[in-house]
């Protein structure tokens, strides 16, 4: 018989996920540092979308802006260009002149 064959030596217990978390604390932590270097990186270029795209909103206003003011100064001038139509018309049928609409687009 045996004399080692009941002995048990007393092993310090350790935890069983210990030696996991200790291999991976420094995995982990990388891990980490580098999602808060992305997150930061995110967050500038967000930034300045935001900022080019309050500049093009502002652009586009000042665009919008001058397109009415165009607008209203082809109004004047169509308005303007009828009335003189209208007298250039009375002024022909006063002198008896016949209106074609292939003479000098009146």
């Amino acid at each position: 018989m045996n004399p080692y064959q009941y002995y048990s030596p007393q092993l310090p217990q350790q935890d069983v996920y210990q030696p996991y978390q200790t291999d991976r604390q420094p995995a982990l932590e990388r891990r980490v540092a580098a999602l808060e270097r992305q997150n930061e990186q995110q967050t500038r270029e967000l930034t300045r979308l935001s900022n080019e795209d309050r500049r093009q909103n502002r652009e586009i206003a000042r665009l919008a802006d001058q397109v009415n003011q165009l607008s209203q100064t082809v109004e004047r001038h169509t308005r303007r260009l009828n009335r003189l139509n209208q007298r250039l018309r009375a002024v022909e049928n006063r002198l008896n002149i016949p209106f074609t609409a292939g003479e000098g687009g009146f």
